[in-house]
């Protein structure tokens, strides 16, 4: 999976400008605010349809502008493929694969493999458990399309029920047979939902842990912990339980809504007993198992953004990172730094082709 070619137009602090990429290194330096992780956040836009610093999408026009385009050219298993993702203020967002627009942007999701690793992945350490859920469901989604239509269906049945839980209670009425309905779809998608979790995670958390072990040198135990309602009891049998609870809450208190994932060093959470160090790499561990795996399941490299990689890592750390880089096994790789010097010392380690643009 390669990108060959990336023009923007509009998009954040960029008016119009177009780069030609090398087919395995490329880095963008510059100082703070020149727009290197708008860059690598473009080559996202056109893999998930969305930025992953801003989910506002009318905030990413540029402030002089009334639309963005992002155009890319790639080349997937020896083909060419056009995606271009463009937003004009107040219509919606369109994106194109050579030239065809998509109906649902769910169908997109997957086309493009790429893993992004950047300092805001720490939110996946210090923010609640709506992050790692979508952290999950993220990397499943891009290798299995009926999972992301689960998904959908399960959050659009759970909107469905916390509204009628709020209709209750300001009607103070109650019908158990509408509820019912909507408990037993509750059941069916999250079920579904928790099985597919289970066995990700069974596959995933061994990856993890190798990639860990090559990065720190085995200095600390780390784990994952999968945290589910549905380990203990089937969804319906839970939804009925704790309909009391929900018809004062006014809104669904259990189900994989709920699902957590506990991140663990030495047997503590990573949150409040994990250094500096000790979190990035556990955050850049966790990043490249999820390249391992969408190239386990999909046959093709993912593309991978490393924003900012080399801050607080120190240098033995630094190394390990650059000799997994170095790896076949990576495809094409794109990496911002505010450091010129310190970025093209560290790419002349490897021994693969770079090119380097100074924004």
């Amino acid at each position: 999976m390669n990108l060959n070619t990336l023009s923007l137009v509009n998009y954040k602090n960029f008016e119009s400008q177009v780069f030609d990429f090398d087919v395995k290194i490329n880095c963008f330096v510059g100082a703070n605010g020149i727009g290197k992780t708008n860059a690598l956040d473009a080559i996202y836009h056109l893999a998930f349809g969305k930025s992953y610093f801003n989910p506002i999408a009318v905030q990413n026009i540029n402030h002089n502008a009334e639309f963005f385009v992002v155009d890319g050219h790639f080349t997937k298993n020896d083909r060419s493929e056009k995606i271009i993702v463009s937003l004009k203020r107040g219509q919606k967002k369109v994106i194109k694969k050579n030239g065809k627009a998509y109906e649902k942007f769910s169908e997109h999701i997957g086309f493009i493999p790429l893993v992004i690793i950047s300092p805001a992945d720490r939110d996946l350490i210090i923010e609640g458990s709506d992050t790692r859920r979508k952290f999950i469901d993220s990397v499943i989604s891009q290798s299995d399309k009926n999972y992301l239509s689960e998904l959908i269906n399960y959050n659009k049945v759970l909107s469905q029920r916390n509204a009628l839980l709020k209709y209750f209670a300001l009607n103070n009425t109650f019908n158990a047979d509408t509820l019912s309905i909507y408990n037993e779809q509750l059941h069916n998608y999250g079920t579904e939902i928790f099985t597919k979790r289970d066995r990700f995670l069974k596959t995933f958390i061994p990856i993890f842990k190798a990639r860990y072990e090559a990065i720190s040198q085995s200095k600390e135990a780390i784990d994952l912990k999968y945290k589910s309602d549905l380990f203990e009891n089937e969804l319906l049998d839970l939804l009925n339980k704790t309909i009391n609870k929900d018809k004062a809450l006014q809104y669904t208190s259990v189900g994989t809504h709920k699902d957590d994932l506990v991140f663990l060093i030495d047997d503590f959470p990573i949150k409040k007993f994990g250094s500096q160090g000790q979190q990035k790499s556990f955050l850049i561990a966790l990043k490249l198992a999820q390249f391992d795996f969408i190239k386990q399941q999909s046959g093709v490299s993912p593309i991978l953004l490393l924003d900012d990689i080399f801050d607080k890592l120190d240098e033995n750390r630094v190394a390990q990172i650059i000799n997994l880089v170095d790896d076949e096994h990576f495809g094409q790789i794109f990496i911002s730094d505010t450091h010129a010097e310190r970025t093209e010392d560290v790419i002349k380690q490897t021994h693969q082709s770079y090119k380097i643009f100074k924004l």
